[in-house]
């Protein structure tokens, strides 16, 4: 497919032409704020929202113009406005009496080892998912294993519906990957 047929089919709201474009400027986006603010996993986060925002607002991109100079740009846009935030943010202290409860707190969600029940496709399945990022492992669980709505995981994770939806469709090619591999 090429970008500009993407590009109108995403603004038709076509899913394979939205799978499209984030497989192919990913690492474009992914690699500007790695280098921007050389921490791995909030450039990812950031990549994130970009594609979030891009995506939610397509209609509004204009063709004489890169694609992805416009990803670039939204996504410098991005990291501007946390940037903004960080520094009207009051800081706050932690005692250290405050940080041994937090670390007492049982976490009672089953895990994926909880789940490897008889089915040795399951097991393989739950093994491959382990070896992605942690917030890649909740969204696909989520979906898939406890079988949520994107509202509902955008509601219990605290994300716009548009976030969800990038991080599944991240997951998933991610986890193709690893189990292409073997």
């Amino acid at each position: 497919m090429e970008i500009k047929k993407a590009i109108k089919l995403a603004k038709e709201n076509n899913q394979k032409a939205f799978n499209f474009l984030l497989n192919t400027y990913w690492d474009d986006v992914f690699g500007f704020q790695l280098k921007r603010i050389e921490n791995e996993n909030d450039a990812e986060d950031i990549t994130i929202q970009t594609f979030s925002k891009a995506f939610d607002r397509i209609e509004t991109f204009d063709e004489r113009y890169k694609f992805k100079t416009w990803l670039i740009t939204i996504s410098k846009n991005i990291h501007i406005d946390l940037i903004r935030k960080e520094k009207s943010k009051p800081k706050a202290s932690i005692s250290k009496d405050d940080e041994e409860k937090a670390y007492q707190v049982l976490d009672e969600a089953p895990s994926p080892e909880d789940k490897l029940i008889t089915e040795q496709n399951l097991a393989k399945l739950l093994r491959d998912i382990k070896k992605l990022k942690p917030h890649y492992q909740e969204v696909i669980n989520l979906r898939y294993f406890q079988e949520l709505s994107y509202k509902e995981i955008s509601e219990k994770l605290n994300e716009p519906i548009n976030n969800v939806k990038v991080k599944l469709l991240r997951a998933k090619k991610l986890l193709a990957e690893i189990i292409q591999k073997k």
